[in-house]
């Protein structure tokens, strides 16, 4: 196979591969809108919906547009131009990707419930094409920020190899925009989700996304902002600084060697290009919602092994220096890695299988053994991710060093176009039901939406223990950049080599920095808390002081609740978000860079601990429920559908907001080390 041509200009490939990603993308969006919407009532629902979704997200990024600005300035006097204009491009790609995944998302949702009136098949082709928009973004806009702002800076160069510093600003700030919309879209979406199933579900003994319930609406909201922007944020900042700390540490460890540079593009050029082609394989066969979403995965997977085959063998032939073969080798436990995450996420969280079996039976005598039952699956589904992460990172790096796993997490954050794909399915079918139930639609639409509901809760979790997964191994990478920054004076040599236990800079450092996962998760968890109460208490005045609500009278005031809980979300992001920012400056510059370092392993290792235990515990205790709701131990209104409406409650936060928001932060606390070490020295 001659590759002369695809390596002629890797840079400009990889750019060309990002713009093919948008533009199929775009094309998705023209045909899922295509559609139709169905009656006035479902447009009036779907309407309110996205407004809720769009007017949470002005408020979102305004508080955050403050914020950047501010970093960016600072970095422009600190550091240089370049630098402060490489933030910029990460922050705007990074939202650019969340609101348009998101605005897909808000119109799919109606077009989705439509669809299933024709039947399950229709809704199923429907609601991943919506999906898919903002898994072709997030990845297509990923690559393109960095490939784009890598030949800029190339450019810019006129001799010697280029300095990736400015990447590293870039990264932060997809980094900055992801753990604001990440935390920020979490504690909108549990607050909602909780306080609205409290009061309708427990107290009332109303179904889910009844429209007697005033709170359903910005439940609703809550699944676009939360699960799709959140999300999309969340892996455009992990694949930008997976392929950023690949490009500076293959730039350090094989000085004067422009092709390891790249290599991480052109990986993530193929990967975007094997995406495309495999979600045209993503098709129901039978009644299996997720044997389709994996038969796509699987061809992309295939795809792309063959990809990097022929990548690698070119641009590191034989006579090279480098063993090619070794890097291919690493690049397929990247992927191996990501088959096996999903395959222990839904073992752990679907309803076929034993744990969520074991909640539900729980269920039967009580809240208190729901809860327990579901925390004891919330800490061993943690064993099987971590042997598979460790044996991936030992056999990459026994095949080719820290690069190696660079190249590993690279191959594993490539396909994260599919990845979000299976992902931005769910907040889309969920939806869909709501729609349909809120809107009185025949009960076989429902019987359509909801087992579509029950697979979205599946790989939203997989997604997440995927975002996991791949974070663990980019802020490894990083921590790798970070000690080889070092190193590049005397002194810093001589710290980057005395990361020893037996200093005790270095135990403060880990002991600080293993706390700082549970002090943010907790922070997170309160957030819901505070803001669920807030919710709760709107959503009773309403049905006690607007007559004939429960009689279907009177129309319950959805934007009140919606507003509510925006607010409330908006203000208890902030402190939290500064965390990961503020620990690693004031560590690094009080204690030094042998502190800071312990700081950076101690977050990783617990903030991977307490990341898989909560978002696959809260998707088990999710799915228990949704067990139970199909007429297993009584169905729903039973004692058990009661414990297990408990048990869901609990893990509504764990699941969507304090987990899944430690992804960015232990990436952020590494990058801004990384941005600071040169300081260190």
């Amino acid at each position: 196979m001659n590759l002369s041509i695809f390596l002629s200009n890797p840079t400009l490939t990889a750019i060309g591969a990002a713009t093919i990603s948008i533009v199929y993308g775009l094309y998705l969006t023209s045909r899922v809108l295509s559609h139709p919407k169905g009656n006035e009532q479902m447009n009036s629902i779907s309407d309110a919906i996205s407004e809720g979704a769009t007017a949470y997200m002005k408020r979102q990024y305004t508080v955050v547009a403050v914020i950047g600005i501010i970093i960016f300035v600072i970095l422009y006097f600190i550091f240089n131009p370049v630098t402060a204009a490489g933030f910029a491009i990460g922050a705007i790609f990074s939202a650019i990707a969340g609101i348009i995944g998101m605005s897909v998302a808000v119109r799919s949702n109606i077009r989705t419930a439509q669809a299933a009136k024709k039947g399950l098949s229709q809704a199923f082709s429907l609601a991943f094409s919506g999906g898919a928009v903002t898994g072709l973004m997030v990845g297509g806009l990923a690559l393109l920020s960095v490939s784009g702002f890598f030949l800029v800076i190339s450019m810019m160069t006129k001799t010697g190899a280029p300095d990736l510093h400015p990447l590293v600003a870039l990264g932060f700030g997809g980094s900055l925009i992801s753990v604001f919309a990440r935390l920020g879209g979490g504690i909108f979406t549990k607050s909602a989700d909780v306080g609205t199933d409290m009061v309708g579900k427990i107290e009332k003994g109303i179904p889910e996304d009844d429209p007697r319930n005033p709170g359903v609406i910005a439940d609703l909201v809550g699944d676009n902002v939360g699960d799709d922007a959140g999300m999309a944020a969340d892996l455009f900042e992990t694949y930008v600084i997976t392929a950023v700390a690949a490009m500076i540490l293959g730039q350090l460890t094989f000085a004067n060697n422009g092709a390891v540079v790249v290599y991480p593009l052109l990986i993530g050029a193929i990967s975007i290009i094997t995406s495309i082609i495999g979600t045209w394989f993503v098709r129901l066969i039978g009644k299996s919602i997720m044997g389709a979403l994996y038969q796509g995965l699987a061809v992309a997977s295939i795809l792309a092994i063959a990809g990097f085959y022929f990548l690698t063998t070119a641009l590191f032939p034989a006579e090279s220096a480098i063993n090619g073969l070794s890097l291919f080798y690493s690049s397929i436990i990247g992927l191996v890695v990501t088959i096996g995450m999903v395959a222990i996420t839904e073992f752990y969280t679907s309803k076929n299988f034993g744990s969520v079996k074991t909640i539900a039976s729980a269920s039967t005598t009580g809240h208190g053994t729901n809860v327990i039952a579901g925390l004891a699956v919330s800490m061993k589904s943690t064993l099987l991710p971590i042997l598979l992460l460790s044996a991936g990172i030992f056999v990459a790096y026994n095949f080719a060093g820290l690069f190696g796993v660079a190249v590993a997490a690279m191959s594993m954050l490539s396909l994260t176009g599919i990845i979000v794909a299976i992902d931005a399915f769910g907040p889309i079918t969920d939806n869909a039901g709501g729609i349909a139930e809120m809107a009185g639609l025949d009960k076989k639409v429902r019987n359509i939406t909801d087992p579509l509901d029950a697979v979205g809760n599946t790989t939203k979790a997989v997604t997440k223990a995927y975002a996991i997964g791949s974070a663990a191994l980019a802020a490894l990478v990083l921590f790798a950049s970070y000690t080889q920054e070092l190193m590049k004076s005397e002194s810093g040599t001589q710290m980057a080599s005395t990361f020893s236990l037996s200093d005790p800079l270095v135990l403060i450092g880990l002991f600080i920095g293993g706390a700082l996962p549970y002090f943010f998760g907790a922070l997170a968890m309160e957030a819901v808390g505070k803001a669920s109460m807030a919710i709760v208490n709107e959503v009773r005045r309403q049905f006690k002081e607007i007559k004939g609500i429960m009689q279907g009278k009177a129309k319950p005031e959805y934007g009140k609740a919606v507003d509510i809980v925006a607010k409330a979300a908006i203000k208890e992001m902030i402190v939290p978000t500064l965390i990961p920012v503020l620990a690693p400056i004031i560590v690094g510059f009080l204690l030094g860079p042998k502190a800071l370092g312990g700081l950076l392993v101690g977050s990783i290792i617990t903030g991977l601990f307490v990341a898989i235990s909560m978002t696959t515990g809260g998707a088990a205790w999710d799915n228990a429920k949704k067990y139970i709701e199909e007429g297993e131990f009584g169905g729903k209104g039973s004692f058990a559908h009661q414990s297990a409406v408990t048990g869901d409650t609990v893990g509504d936060p764990y699941k969507d907001t304090a987990g899944p928001a430690i992804n960015p932060m232990i990436k952020v606390l590494n990058i801004v080390a990384l941005m600071i070490a040169p300081f260190l020295i």
